[in-house]
């Protein structure tokens, strides 16, 4: 039997900061963080389609933080990319009302957590989004 693929999770995040305490958070549990801040993907600074194949992960964090609308409209474009298909979403941010008027019945948005973080519902969020993932 080949070895399990461990669970990889992208987090977009606008700071640094953030990112990092994800990844102390995650790692511990086995999960793997590979990490993009939303503005090197607003600006063009990176290959998104060729980082998510590089890097395929089960699972996406992104935080949508203010401006909410610019965060909204660079998580839609996102979320369109054909290699997105199948990707569960955990959303994050400091208005969690908001977002949830925002996304509606999305069935690809696994949960929305509200900041701050509780970093062990984030944990178990992206594990049992991964758990629902369906086979590509």
């Amino acid at each position: 039997m080949p070895p399990r693929r461990p669970l990889v999770v992208a987090v977009f995040n606008t700071s640094p900061d953030l990112i990092e305490l994800v990844r102390r958070a995650f790692e511990p549990a086995g999960i793997v963080v590979v990490s993009l801040l939303t503005f090197q993907i607003r600006e063009g600074g990176v290959d998104l389609l060729n980082f998510l194949a590089h890097h395929d992960p089960q699972v996406v964090l992104y935080d949508i933080a203010p401006p909410y609308d610019a965060n909204w409209q660079l998580f839609q474009h996102i979320r369109s990319l054909p290699s997105m298909k199948g990707r569960k979403v955990v959303l994050t941010s400091t208005n969690r009302k908001h977002v949830e008027k925002l996304t509606g019945r999305d069935e690809t948005i696994y949960e929305i957590v509200g900041k701050p973080y509780d970093l062990n519902r984030l944990v178990h969020a992206v594990k049992e989004a991964a758990r629902q993932r369906p086979s590509r």
